[in-house]
């Protein structure tokens, strides 16, 4: 009458449809049985025909793949994009967290890359936040950044090989090619959610004369006059092209794609990204109409 909620009692639908995903054990051939599940080397072992039968995944394990490079560190509305970063990853971490379920971490910084090892409870996700938040700032023109393309394969490769949900926090102001590939092959494992940080200076420029601006990956400085009104309007156009081709790439990763702005309420946005969300699942669950019956006799 309703889902349990709780340790290995259905709160999750499994990867597949049917008995489930994982093997299980071996036993004796029944008829009836499907023919598919037959186990040969179980067969070849015994007198009689063996399968095996599988289990459905009812574990949930989390990883979040955080950029915490110089580009986070910027931010003209309510927060940085950096700290929007760490909502993001709490407000995912919050609402898969249940008896059982793992959250994990890989992050992107100045100095490198940190792994959190995934583990379940609720103080394990506070003290995963608490080393999202003591990251160090990294310095404009410092050394070799860590990239997006390799974190994500980084995090395919070290995390588990069952069907799981994998978390993309960045501003993705990389060159596509550079991370699109990589998203793709993580997608093809896990249910993939990419979340795409963005300030609004990123997407327009104000008009307010002579701006100095500093590259925070290089440490390039320029300055731009901003009472220009074709500048502003080329650098508005420009911003949108970007950031139609990150959307576009994420969709042929075959990601879920939420877009969190420093000047809006980032609660809002997840809430109703997550009842949007429940609202496909629903549909494509739901079964399809049965066809009308044919009127009318032969012609």
């Amino acid at each position: 009458m309703r889902r349990l909620d709780g340790l290995l009692q259905g709160d999750h639908l499994g990867l597949l449809p049917g008995p489930g995903t994982e093997s299980a054990e071996g036993r004796e051939y029944l008829p009836g049985d499907d023919v598919r599940a037959m186990d040969w080397n179980l067969t070849a072992r015994m007198p009689v025909p063996h399968v095996r039968d599988r289990i459905a995944d009812r574990e949930l394990e989390t990883w979040a793949l955080v950029d915490a490079t110089p580009s986070m560190d910027f931010g003209t509305g309510s927060v940085e994009k950096r700290d929007l970063a760490v909502f993001a990853v709490g407000a995912v971490a919050f609402l898969t967290e249940r008896t059982g379920n793992r959250v994990g971490a890989h992050i992107l910084h100045g100095g490198g890359l940190r792994n959190v090892p995934a583990r379940s409870g609720r103080p394990h996700v506070l003290r995963l936040l608490r080393a999202l938040l003591e990251v160090p700032r990294g310095e404009p023109g410092g050394a070799e950044r860590p990239r997006l393309g390799p974190g994500a394969e980084l995090m395919l490769r070290t995390t588990s090989a069952r069907h799981g949900l994998a978390v993309v926090v960045s501003d993705f102001l990389e060159p596509v090619e550079s991370w699109e590939r990589s998203l793709k092959l993580l997608a093809h494992r896990h249910q993939l959610l990419a979340v795409e940080v963005v300030d609004p200076r990123e997407l327009t420029l104000p008009d307010v004369g002579l701006l100095p601006v500093v590259d925070p990956e290089t440490g390039r400085r320029r300055d731009i006059s901003t009472a220009n009104p074709r500048l502003r309007e080329r650098y508005a156009l420009a911003a949108a092209e970007q950031r139609s081709l990150i959307g576009a790439a994420l969709r042929r990763a075959g990601a879920a794609h939420l877009r969190l702005r420093t000047d809006r309420d980032w609660i809002r946005d997840i809430v109703e990204h997550v009842l949007a969300q429940r609202r496909t699942a629903a549909a494509a669950a739901a079964p399809a109409p049965a066809a009308a019956p044919l009127r009318g006799g032969a012609g």
